[in-house]
């Protein structure tokens, strides 16, 4: 058990900012399935402004890398082009 009244706050905010970053990361792999899922094209070119927001937001935070956003907008780009 912690000792100091800092190490009990540190735990707490500790603790709400895990709960929060792993909302927003598993918010942010849910977006991305459903856009992978999808197989109309208008759709996902409705999809991909608002997830690419997301992975930037998410980068900016620090929840995820900047490099891991890039890879994952590049991907979900490929994908929109791939798609006939």
């Amino acid at each position: 058990m912690a000792n100091h009244k800092s190490s009990v706050k540190r735990i707490r905010s500790t603790e709400t900012k895990r709960a929060r970053n792993h909302y927003q990361a598993k918010t942010m792999r849910n977006a991305l399935k459903a856009l992978r899922s999808n197989k109309s094209k208008i759709e996902v070119a409705k999809l991909i402004p608002s997830v690419s927001a997301m992975l930037d937001k998410l980068a900016k935070t620090n929840v995820i890398h900047k490099n891991k956003a890039a890879n994952l907008k590049s991907s979900i780009a490929k994908h929109y082009n791939a798609m006939a």
